[in-house]
């Protein structure tokens, strides 16, 4: 069917106050020595232990910092279109990336256009088909679970997932290929409810996008160079089905 948008207790130690004898005054040297050592000996192991936190802690945010970032580049005849996949969203990163390894989106077509909305490709059907043929029922076979996040919006230049109608599909998976890029508009903050954030707010109002979609369609990237390209697709002339008249391919890969 037509993927549609609307669609001590740290064991404490005790310590007892002894009543040490008096030394000997043949053994005083001995005494102070092994004082003396003692001390050395402790303050070596206060340094040691310093250096293994400081270790440890560095260690820990080397990894942090490190984590890896899926990046990927959409090339067509209107520019190329760069960005990230979200980490926050593990299955369609996955997929995705697969995909995009396989060759699978190379040559397919922006097949519907929505000026002011989305941008969506991803249709295996629409590798070499012919002028004025209905796309956007095509994908690889599987579905893909939903994965929302209140975090991950609509906003211009989302990387989001095409998917079946509520009536068919009420889990709301995603489809296994069809993706679109979000467009929209700019909203007014007053309009939108109130589980958006403050920065979430401005996004809309500055940027724009398609809030009304939010936590019903997988958001699992963002477009971070090239949104006007997403500017110059939406304004290509399209027939009564949406699809452009004429034919805009891509080609995507994965970048450093």
């Amino acid at each position: 069917m037509h993927m549609s948008l609307f669609a001590g207790n740290v064991s404490r130690i005790q310590r007892k106050t002894m009543q040490v004898n008096p030394v000997p005054a043949k053994f005083h040297n001995f005494a102070l020595f092994s004082t003396k050592k003692f001390k050395q000996m402790k303050k070596g192991w206060i340094f040691i232990l310093i250096g293994f936190m400081i270790f440890n802690i560095s260690a820990m945010s080397q990894k942090t910092s490190k984590e890896k970032v899926t990046k990927f580049v959409i090339h067509t005849d209107y520019g190329d279109m760069k960005g990230f996949l979200y980490n926050e969203t593990p299955q369609h990163r996955d997929n995705f990336a697969k995909l995009i390894n396989e060759g699978f989106f190379n040559d397919l077509l922006f097949h519907r256009v929505i000026s002011g909305f989305m941008i969506q490709g991803g249709d295996p059907d629409s590798r070499n088909a012919k002028p004025g043929i209905a796309l956007g029922s095509g994908g690889p076979g599987y579905t893909v679970p939903a994965e929302f996040n209140k975090n991950l919006i609509h906003k211009k230049g989302a990387l989001a997932a095409a998917r079946q109608a509520d009536q068919v599909n009420p889990e709301k998976a995603s489809s296994g290929s069809q993706f679109y890029i979000v467009q929209g508009q700019k909203s007014s903050a007053t309009k939108l409810g109130s589980s958006y954030t403050d920065d979430q707010k401005k996004i809309y109002e500055t940027i724009g996008g398609t809030p009304f979609l939010d936590m019903n369609y997988t958001v699992f990237g963002e477009i971070t160079d090239g949104l006007d390209v997403i500017d110059k697709i939406g304004a290509v002339q399209k027939d009564q089905g949406d699809r452009p008249v004429k034919d805009i391919k891509m080609t995507v890969k994965i970048i450093d």
